[in-house]
């Protein structure tokens, strides 16, 4: 029995950029949503997404690959066993065949020797290597890699296989677009840049290039929920759990997308966050009444419309809330993000 089914862990984050272009549509122009009648600033939820994923890296998590190039990987692995290059050609080519067709495979380090140790098992004979049991090789090692904490943001961010269902997971991890809590406008910078050696060819001055670039200023409101019942299921028990649940925290903590970061440099950490370890229907604030500045900034009329949003849901929502514990960061400075991360670990344990 899974004593952890249905908990789960709720970030509601409040975090404050000055002019940045966290996030581009396909233009170049910073993405926005029309929430409430007004336009926000937003930041896509796989934008986010992704930098908590590569962040955790700094916290001594071994993370899986997302690619197109599996028989490459599977190659190398391949060879490593003996294998001549023809052969590590042909099972890599194979084994890509069975799982990818013009998408990404997501899969760790152990996935991909076991199906090279799969691969020599069969003598590195095409004729021998049966699809059904190239899925099959791939799911053992995966629930073995899991239990180890290998490919942990597999289990977090889930992995669909459309050639391999069997290998599709789902992950423990709810990300919500960021959006301001606020209207937010996009601006134009006009910029100009000088040409080094002009002045020695040219006697006319000016400028060598014109351009222009689009950014805007903002408060976010983030929206997290980790299921801890699916993540203890995934991993095969609750063995490693404090670990995933530090470095995942830490990593949301200092993740940030990384667009214009070398012209703008939006290096800000979380202003505000109300965290729920709860059980039921999980709660995400719409901000859909737009945040007024009053002259005082967007962040602390943001922290007194979240906080009594959330507030008032939970007096609404009665027993169906499920409450178990809730921690408030950002006011008190002796409250870290480490005493956040070990609140939350206490928390979610069976009592």
């Amino acid at each position: 029995m899974n004593e952890y089914k249905g908990l789960q862990v709720e970030f509601h984050i409040l975090q404050s950029f000055p002019v940045t272009c966290l996030n581009r549509d396909d233009v170049g122009s910073p993405k926005t949503a029309m929430v409430g009648g007004v336009p926000r600033a937003r930041v896509s939820s796989q934008s986010w997404k992704r930098q908590v994923r590569m962040a955790m890296a700094e916290f001594g998590i071994k993370l899986g690959v997302r690619t197109k190039y599996v028989s490459e990987l599977i190659q190398k692995e391949v060879l490593a066993l003996g294998a001549n290059e023809e052969q590590a050609k042909a099972c890599g080519d194979r084994i890509e065949e069975v799982l990818v067709k013009d998408t990404l495979h997501f899969f760790s380090e152990s996935e991909a020797k076991a199906l090279a140790d799969y691969a020599n098992r069969k003598g590195f004979s095409l004729q021998n290597m049966d699809a059904k049991e190239i899925i099959k090789a791939h799911k053992d090692a995966s629930i073995s890699g899991f239990k180890a904490l290998d490919g942990l943001d597999i289990a977090l961010f889930g992995r669909m296989v459309a050639q391999g269902p069997d290998l599709t997971l789902e992950g423990a991890s709810v990300f919500a677009h960021a959006i301001s809590t606020h209207k937010a406008n996009i601006e134009v910078e006009f910029f100009t840049a000088l040409d080094d050696v002009k002045n020695e060819f040219e006697s006319e001055g000016g400028a060598g290039h014109m351009g222009t670039l689009e950014f805007n200023s903002a408060t976010y409101y983030r929206y997290v929920a980790l299921d801890i019942g699916q993540l203890v299921e995934t991993l095969g028990g609750d063995e490693h759990l404090d670990i995933a649940l530090s470095a995942f925290i830490k990593a949301l903590y200092i993740a940030v997308p990384i667009a214009r970061q070398k012209t703008q440099a939006g290096n800000n950490l979380w202003d505000y966050a109300r965290v729920y370890v709860r059980r039921g229907q999980r709660l995400q604030a719409s901000f859909e009444e737009p945040i007024k500045a009053r002259g005082e900034g967007y962040l602390k009329p943001s922290i007194e419309a979240l906080d009594s949003f959330l507030d008032k849901k939970e007096k609404l929502s009665g027993s169906l809330f499920g409450k178990i514990d809730e921690f408030t960061w950002g006011v008190d400075e002796g409250f870290s993000i480490d005493s956040l991360v070990s609140s939350v670990i206490t928390a979610v344990k069976p009592k």
